[in-house]
């Protein structure tokens, strides 16, 4: 089962009360992939500029990272700079650069388009239409969204969602897309416009996945050392995408069990600063902390007294 995301690269650096990193691997592919190859190999479309180091990303393709969709074009790369507040719920964009990725115009290789599953990362939502016309016959197309795409290009987005099978984003983005302040239902106008599920990350209070009958919810992993998290959304994809392409199973069961994935991964990208943890652990670690979400999960109902 093939995995692919096409999605920005780029260089971030990052102030938190607790350090701060300078042109550090990032990007939504970035982190989507070296979250997901631990459970699963992905194919990445992308653009870097002429300065980008490009080594560091071949360095990443022994862990199942195929990087041949990637572009390397002349100019500046994608480059953003951020700075979060002390309880890291809140950060500034102090500069965005988009360099080469402003004109990106994502051309995937032939062996890519038969990807059976397909992550559309946050680009506009014009070329996100375009990438799913170049692959031929997905088995779970999942695309992410922003603010600044909702404002500016609402109808192409809905047209996109009516072509998805699945939307994840943020609580602040459903809540824009929908006009509802409550979580719920704009998950249930998200439904109604297209896709048959819903994963709205809520950061440090989980993410919840909702479908046309059934809610499930996932909380954050509780940590005690949180450093920069840059990219946790996107490494909760990797993970949950990587799972669902490594059974090959979306059943509604298997979905949920992705999520825990997801959850995980998100949980390994905030301990330090941007993939650097994400590097450092193994499968191993990953079904530790899956199990590990079991038991701050499961609960044994005591019987009813007759």
């Amino acid at each position: 089962m093939s995995l692919l995301v096409v999605g920005s690269i780029a260089l971030d650096s990052i102030f938190t009360p607790f350090g701060e990193t300078a042109d550090a691997l990032g990007g939504s592919a970035v982190y989507f992939s070296v979250a997901g190859s631990l459970l699963h190999p992905v194919q990445v479309v992308g653009v870097v500029g002429s300065d980008y180091p490009r080594a560091e990303l071949e360095r990443l393709a022994p862990r199942g990272i195929d990087w041949s969709g990637v572009e390397q074009a002349a100019g500046e790369s994608f480059r953003w700079k951020g700075k979060y507040s002390y309880d890291l719920q809140s950060r500034e964009t102090l500069e965005t650069r988009l360099g080469v990725f402003a004109d990106f115009q994502p051309k995937l290789p032939e062996a890519f388009r038969q990807a059976e599953f397909l992550f559309l990362g946050n680009i506009d939502p014009e070329l996100q239409l375009d990438v799913l016309s170049q692959v031929h016959r997905p088995k779970l197309v999942v695309c992410d969204t922003m603010n600044y795409w909702i404002g500016s290009k609402k109808a192409p987005l809905l047209d996109l969602l009516s072509r998805v099978d699945l939307l994840m984003v943020n609580d602040s983005e459903a809540r824009e897309l929908s006009g509802d302040w409550n979580i719920h239902r704009a998950g249930r106008w998200i439904l109604a416009h297209g896709p048959s599920r819903v994963v709205i990350k809520q950061g440090e209070h989980g993410a919840l996945l909702i479908e046309a009958t059934r809610t499930f919810y996932v909380p954050a992993f509780p940590l005690e050392t949180v450093f920069d998290p840059t990219g946790a959304g996107d490494a909760f994809a990797g993970g949950f995408m990587a799972y669902l392409a490594r059974t090959g199973s979306i059943t509604e069961d298997n979905i949920r069990r992705a999520m825990v994935y997801g959850a995980a991964m998100g949980s390994y990208a905030v301990e330090q600063f941007g993939i650097r943890r994400l590097e450092g652990i193994t499968l191993a670690d990953v079904e530790t902390r899956v199990r590990a979400f079991q038991d701050l999960t499961q609960v044994s109902l005591a019987q009813a007294p007759v």
